[in-house]
């Protein structure tokens, strides 16, 4: 056994201590999904108190635009947090963007509204907003590399699926919130004071999260890796190929998360007319069920390779997104099957993402190397996904974005068909 291999195995004393070194890490990264998606999940409540209006429609599309504002400084906290986390280690990048991601729930939870403070109100959600992104950006790199580094070879796809579990519960705790909020609040209480009650939850919760973080240990192979002063420069000069790989696999896997995770809620309640614990209800039993699969299509990777699993979720996109967007409608049954439809494909990736973008690097470059590319995917196509979404609804061609869909899932089959099978590989053999 090499010293790598050694080193890495030594890095906890027993299989228990790996497990919770785990358990840790999920229940931070579980906080911070948490406090990311209760803007979303609760804007339909808060945009009158941030941009009143006569339209509820423009008050919308103005804080969601605020939504993709915050998306814009994910390929920044990508690059800054993921150099950052490739240089001082995987543990100090991941206390920080738990610190950002709270501090921006407290401005939110406690800003005035636009009636009292005029301007400066949206002005708050905007930088609020801002720190949650640069926060994010860092997060899924940062996350991701630790899992992954932290693995066995053999099982790496099974322990990268607690990464998206750990975001899974996160925000399924953000819609089951809003599910009791809007159960036991009339609307004008939910949209009076009950929307700042999850954005005060996210802030205090984050303070565990921290706790939680300062008392992990590093992954081993940060600690004992090579030294780069510019690891984004060595990226973009030694790892072309890998970095269009992630592209590649970000265009789809981007589209499905804030289309089935976060918008259809949304979508159902002000255009198909859903009562909102309807939609709530659906989302939260959908998400259950995602957020369960994981550790098995994790398992199930490290058996059979990573790339059945990704190419029948592109297919399934492709071949049948379409047809499931045009027949849901208000009811629960039919907001059920849409959203299990689109998160159990979507599963297939999700518990070995982590696992499939983390072996196309070295350490050196690891997190920087994902969140850069995958963090700019994002912001140019989930951060913009609600407001395009809710504006073509409003003038009726919410068939164009479908079409969209339809060909990032085209392209992201391509990247999975040509990309090589990284099941089982040694992270230590990448140079």
């Amino acid at each position: 056994m090499d010293e790598s291999i050694m080193k890495k195995l030594s890095s906890t004393s027993s299989n228990v201590s790996q497990k919770k070194v785990i358990l840790a890490g999920t229940i931070g990264n579980a906080i911070e999904w948490f406090d990311w998606t209760i803007y979303a999940t609760f804007a339909v409540f808060f945009s009158k108190q941030f941009f009143p209006s006569d339209d509820p429609t423009a008050s919308l599309l103005a804080t969601f635009a605020i939504f993709a504002v915050g998306f814009f400084m994910r390929p920044l906290g990508g690059v800054v947090l993921g150099i950052f986390s490739d240089r001082f280690g995987r543990k100090a990048a991941l206390a920080a963007t738990i610190l950002m991601m709270a501090g921006g729930s407290l401005m939110i939870g406690l800003s005035p509204t636009y009636t009292t403070i005029g301007i400066v109100a949206p002005i708050i959600l905007v930088l609020a907003r801002l720190l949650q992104g640069l926060s994010l950006g860092g997060e899924f790199a940062s996350a991701a590399t630790y899992l992954a580094e932290m693995a066995p070879d053999h099982k790496r796809g099974f322990y990268s699926s607690f990464m998206f579990f750990s975001s899974a519960i996160g925000i399924l705790l953000a819609s089951s919130v809003a599910w009791v909020l809007t159960t036991v609040l009339t609307d004008q209480q939910m949209n009076q004071y009950g929307w700042r009650i999850p954005f005060i939850m996210g802030a205090v919760g984050g303070l565990i999260g921290i706790w939680i973080r300062h008392s992990v240990p590093d992954s081993e192979m940060t600690q004992n890796k090579e030294k780069v002063r510019n690891p984004l420069g060595k990226l973009i000069k030694n790892y072309p190929k890998e970095t269009m790989r992630i592209v590649g696999i970000s265009i789809l896997t981007t589209f499905a998360f804030y289309i089935f995770v976060i918008y259809v809620p949304t979508y159902a309640i002000k255009s198909l007319k859903a009562a909102p614990q309807t939609a709530f209800a659906a989302n939260t039993i959908a998400m259950i069920i995602f957020m369960l699969s994981q550790p098995l299509f994790g398992w199930l990777s490290d058996k059979f390779g990573r790339k059945p699993q990704l190419i029948v979720f592109s297919l399934g996109y492709l071949i049948f997104f379409y047809p499931v967007m045009k027949w849901m409608d208000g009811s629960f049954s039919s907001i059920l099957l849409a959203e299990l439809f689109g998160l159990l494909l979507y599963a297939l990736y999700t518990a070995i993402g982590p696992a499939v973008m983390s072996e196309q690097f070295p350490t050196e470059v690891r997190a920087v190397g994902i969140g850069a590319p995958y963090n700019l995917m994002v912001a140019l196509l989930g951060g913009t996904t609600p407001y395009v979404l809710t504006w073509l609804q409003s003038i009726g061609k919410q068939d164009y974005f479908y079409f969209m869909v339809l060909v990032g899932a085209l392209l992201t089959l391509i990247t999975f068909l040509k990309m090589p099978e990284t099941a089982g590989k040694r992270l230590e053999d990448i140079k």
